[in-house]
């Protein structure tokens, strides 16, 4: 029972107590992201992308809102004609869910989606908790090219 030799082979395992995700992830109110995917009508990207430049730094800057503008970019390789916008909603789930409600009081913005509406196919959006591991993505100048990676945590 309480041999050493016993002991080289017998471990007791915990059982997991938290969800993967839960377990790597930072806490629950650091930084929440939201990755937005628009395809866009290929023969309207121009007037798409004139749309979002006006419309988004102005959420970006309203100190009201509690979510910032990451980045904003077009895909070159993969899905084509489509644009991708990064945001980050500082305090997690209820910050997300208090620019939401916000944004549902706001003209401008409805006006905004209405007009986005006709030069979009289709859209996509996903929540994303940073790693625990991993630094917090800061906005650049310039261009660059970006790979967009998924992990499915098992």
């Amino acid at each position: 029972e309480g041999s050493w030799l016993r002991s080289l082979f017998v471990h007791k395992v915990d059982p997991r107590k938290d969800a993967h995700s839960n377990l790597l992830a930072k806490r629950e109110t650091s930084s929440l992201y939201k990755i937005q995917f628009h395809n866009v009508k290929p023969e309207c990207l121009d007037a798409y992308n004139s749309l979002t430049e006006e419309a988004l730094p102005k959420l970006h800057e309203d100190a009201d809102y509690p979510c910032a503008l990451v980045g904003s970019w077009n895909t070159w390789y993969g899905e084509q004609d489509q644009a991708v916008h990064l945001w980050r909603f500082s305090g997690g789930y209820p910050a997300l869910t208090e620019c939401m409600n916000k944004l549902k009081q706001n003209q401008d913005y409805a006006a905004f989606r209405r007009e986005r509406s006709r030069l979009l196919l289709a859209r996509r959006n996903q929540l994303l908790l940073e790693f625990s591991f991993w630094n917090e993505p800061l906005p650049r100048r310039g261009p660059h090219v970006y790979e967009l990676r998924t992990y499915k945590l098992k």
